[in-house]
């Protein structure tokens, strides 16, 4: 090929368009998270869930058919005057254990179902690599604990106000605002507790990574939360409960004040983020370095 020649091919391959970016594929998070939201047992978890409100709201109106004003800062107490404050109930009683124990069983089968099954030899080859696999799997437990946080709020905010009306809300401060500052204080409530499971949620992608029994994983976070709260109700070890997982969740009251209490609420959300990363990084250095033989 002559000089000329092979400066005319340089032209030509200069004076193409450069190739548009191509944007990062969803395919895998969306794979990962129609294979959570489809399987039955997740379906009957959600179920559960959204049964909570739904007891609370109809055992409530049984026991106090006629409306009323309801007094202090239990959320039982003043369901019958506001249909709002199921939501709130909800969320309280499914904290400690439903809540949780949803969470742990996505997490804990992230890694070790796919072990258990013999799929994640071959999820690997796809080949997808593995810091983009946990980030994924990580990126679905996140959507899953939104997605069922939000589920036990909205169901007992629309079982309570079919049930008891709606209306001004009382705040736990004892100040009336709107029910718009309402739903938004509601909504930034599902937001804080939703980050706090998302932090148990790394916690138990790191325990499905130490194990291919998915079952084992579940129940090993789930007695780990137990724990926690737990050893949070002991008053003699108060200067072990700041760093407690579960420690900072009930802040969230602190939503509910007029004005907003911030200090506990920017330490639960230190706790959550110091939890995810420190747990989702146990997970990569343990999963980066494993021999994958199923």
């Amino acid at each position: 090929m002559s000089a000329a020649e092979v400066s005319a091919a340089d032209l030509a391959v200069a004076a193409r368009p450069p190739r548009p970016a191509r944007a990062p594929s969803t395919r895998f998070l969306r794979s990962e998270l129609r294979l959570i939201f489809g399987r039955r047992r997740n379906q009957a978890g959600l179920g559960v869930l959204a049964a909570v409100p739904l007891v609370i709201a109809v055992a409530v109106r049984i026991a106090n058919p006629e409306p009323g004003t309801g007094e202090g800062p239990d959320f039982f107490s003043s369901i019958t005057g506001n249909g709002f404050f199921v939501a709130l109930a909800a969320l309280t009683v499914s904290l400690p254990l439903f809540l949780p124990l949803a969470v742990a069983t996505i997490a804990g089968d992230s890694i070790a179902g796919e072990a258990n099954a013999g799929t994640l030899r071959y999820l690997l080859t796809v080949p997808v690599h593995r810091t983009r696999a946990l980030l994924v799997k990580f990126a679905a437990i996140v959507t899953f604990a939104v997605t069922a946080t939000l589920l036990v709020a909205g169901v007992g905010l629309l079982a309570g106000l079919a049930l008891f009306g709606g209306g001004p809300v009382t705040l736990l401060s004892g100040v009336q605002v709107g029910f718009g500052d309402g739903l938004l204080r509601l909504l930034a409530v599902c937001g804080y507790l939703a980050i706090g499971l998302c932090a148990l949620g790394a916690l138990g992608l790191f325990v499905s990574t130490l194990t291919e029994q998915p079952i084992g994983a579940t129940i090993a976070v789930v007695i780990l939360t137990v724990t926690s709260f737990v050893l949070d109700s002991i008053p003699q070890l108060s200067w072990l409960h700041p760093y407690l997982l579960t420690h900072w969740w009930m802040s969230f009251g602190d939503l509910l004040r007029e004005p907003v209490f911030l200090p506990d609420l920017r330490l639960g959300l230190l706790s959550a983020g110091a939890y995810a990363v420190v747990f989702w990084t146990a997970a990569w250095a343990r999963f980066a370095g494993r021999d994958i033989t199923s």
